[in-house]
């Protein structure tokens, strides 16, 4: 596998309303991302995450949470200056999700060098396809946030979206 310096991964689940909302912010990322960048899309199973950042200096994960904050609240997590609220992503489909994965590979020692956790509170993750409006506005607010996340990470010359 080649090594990236910067990965972008999207969690969530197309059919499940704002819990896509990961899932949409990488596939905005990947249309202009500079050729350094990999962004990637998953589900929320913990183990695959763990594999999926091994090579990765800089790590930057997307997913809803539900946190009973304001619909749309966007949070941001410095993984190495502060911990993961495990009860924001509850919503996982897995037993073994983001914010366990997270703690599991800093007992391991195994966290990317760098690794920022977005989490943007949903309103509906009953089935269905599509964002709610607020949950929308936010996915538009992080992409901005991402873009200037990788330009403080890589040198200027890598920077240039398309």
């Amino acid at each position: 596998m080649n090594s990236y310096p910067i990965l972008i991964i999207g969690i969530g689940n197309a059919f499940r309303g704002d819990d896509a909302v990961g899932l949409r912010v990488a596939q905005d990322i990947k249309k202009e991302a500079p050729d350094r960048v990999n962004v990637i899309v998953q589900n929320s199973d913990g183990a695959a995450l763990m594999e999926s950042w091994k090579n990765a200096d800089t790590v930057i994960l997307i997913d809803a949470v539900h946190s009973g904050g304001n619909f749309g609240t966007i949070y941001r997590f410095d993984v190495h200056t502060q911990p993961i609220p495990t009860e924001f992503f509850h919503y996982s489909t897995h037993a073994f999700g983001v914010a366990e994965a997270i703690e599991l590979a800093r007992a391991l020692k195994q966290l990317p060098q760098n690794l920022i956790v977005y989490g943007i509170e949903g309103k509906c993750f009953e089935a269905g396809i599509g964002l709610s409006i607020e949950v929308e506005r936010a996915a538009q607010e992080v992409v901005t946030r991402v873009r200037r996340d990788i330009q403080n990470v890589l040198p200027r010359k890598y920077t240039e979206y398309h």
